[in-house]
């Protein structure tokens, strides 16, 4: 808990966050997408699973949740740029809580964000190890989060983050904003 306190008292500016931000872009954005791709379709092969595909409504399904996913996502991150003066990264969080933006709606905008897209781009191959794959993934991140990044929050902001935490939902959005 102590290293994640050291970085949040370190200050970067927008270029070394941006740097840190194409990082994460293009892993999350370009390499787990395609890993995600590649190694569920050998499962299904190696399994003998049956693709679910109904065509055009594969595609469709697809590009909505990967246009609505990567959206949240994106919105999140340049919301804690501009709002908490950080990134998602953890060595270079947020100086503020964020509370505004997508973070009114739920705590952690930019895990939904990237498991709707994720889970769009498993329905666009029709792949079931693939959903199996990001269930597990999303899991393991939100046990993260639960235990290690919401109690360096507690310590961070204190009683303002406990308040945020109190009256806005984990991950499933509450679509009326709180006052």
């Amino acid at each position: 808990m102590k290293r994640f306190q050291d970085w949040a008292k370190r200050e970067y500016s927008m270029r070394q966050r941006l740097v840190a931000i194409i990082f994460e872009g293009v892993f999350f954005v370009l390499i787990c997408p395609f890993l995600l791709v590649v190694n569920s379709a050998e499962i299904d092969r190696s399994l003998h699973l049956p693709r679910f595909n109904a065509g055009l409504v594969n595609s469709i399904v697809c590009l909505l949740f990967v246009v609505v996913g990567f959206f949240l996502a994106l919105w999140s991150i340049q919301t804690q740029m501009t709002i908490g003066m950080g990134t998602p990264v953890p060595m270079m969080p947020t100086q503020r809580l964020v509370v505004k933006g997508p973070f009114t709606y739920c705590r952690n905008p930019m895990t939904l964000g990237i498991f709707v897209a994720y889970v769009g781009i498993s329905v666009w191959m029709g792949s079931l190890s693939a959903i199996v794959i990001i269930l597990i993934l999303i899991g393991i991140l939100l046990i993260y989060v639960k235990l290690v990044e919401e109690k360096e929050l507690e310590i961070r902001f204190g009683f303002e983050y406990l308040e945020y935490k109190q009256n806005t939902p984990f991950l499933l959005p509450r679509l009326r904003r709180r006052s």
